[in-house]
């Protein structure tokens, strides 16, 4: 075949020419639509940080739930201080960090409300004389009751079990809170209790979540739905299908 023969029915092209369109652009077989700019997002494999974060929150408070029942001296309260400060803080900030890293706003956004909470009563604690009560822990400890359950909210049921997680650490700070402001025992001994709960619970959900992500399926119930449950069942594409449209890769926030 002539090379004007081969040319017209490539319409045109020489073989091994770049197809048609603007460097950078997608080529569209229809003129009439526009050519849309595309990029290349390179995804890093990370490791899960819930387990840690969840690990974290239970050493946390489990001694606070200690010193609250009266299991730890009041005068030990500066120990306790340095066990939020030293442990939990930069365990849970950590685990923020790495939510962001792994594009899971609503478990890094829990993550730094309580590593920020940790440090917070930390520092009031290590300051204060011990066993004593400080409104401004207790007006913190409300809002930051309040600011979990913002990603409580935006995750809904899609995983259960960390939403339970978070939620129950949310009642925790309401009644430590209400603690502080009243200086109510009852308020002291329910904020126990409940810590107690919420060793078991973040335990649990750090053993889970851990097993899950080693073995790449559920083994110990997490209760994913919806979105979270394609996590794990869902395909690559659909993985990645609206990655274009998250924090880091669009323009702006």
């Amino acid at each position: 075949m002539e090379p004007d023969m081969v040319n017209s029915a490539n319409g045109g092209a020489h073989p091994g020419a770049r197809p048609e369109g603007i460097a950078g652009e997608r080529p569209d077989s229809a003129r009439e639509e526009a050519r849309e700019p595309y990029s290349r997002v390179v995804v890093r494999p990370v490791g899960s940080p819930l387990p840690l974060g969840f690990v974290g929150l239970s050493g946390g408070t489990f001694v606070l739930a200690g010193l609250q029942l009266g299991w730890v001296p009041a005068a030990q309260s500066p120990a306790v201080a340095l066990v939020l400060l030293a442990f939990v803080f930069p365990v849970q900030a950590l685990a923020s960090v790495l939510g962001f890293l792994c594009r899971d706003a609503v478990a890094a956004t829990g993550m730094g409300v309580l590593a920020g909470t940790w440090l917070a009563m930390g520092a009031i604690m290590a300051s204060g004389p011990p066993g004593g009560t400080n409104k401004a822990a207790g007006l913190l400890l409300l809002l930051a009751g309040l600011a979990l359950l913002i990603p409580v909210t935006a995750s809904g049921a899609d995983k259960l079990v960390a939403s339970v997680v978070l939620a129950t650490s949310s009642l925790r700070f309401f009644l430590t809170g209400a603690y502080h402001l009243s200086g109510g025992t009852a308020w002291k001994e329910a904020a126990g209790i409940t810590g107690l709960v919420l060793t078991a619970v973040a335990l649990y959900a750090a053993l889970a979540f851990e097993v899950e992500d080693v073995r790449h399926r559920a083994v110990l119930p997490t209760l994913r739905r919806g979105s979270g449950a394609g996590a794990f069942d869902g395909t690559s594409g659909h993985q990645f299908a609206d990655v274009i449209k998250e924090a880091g890769v669009r323009r702006e926030l």
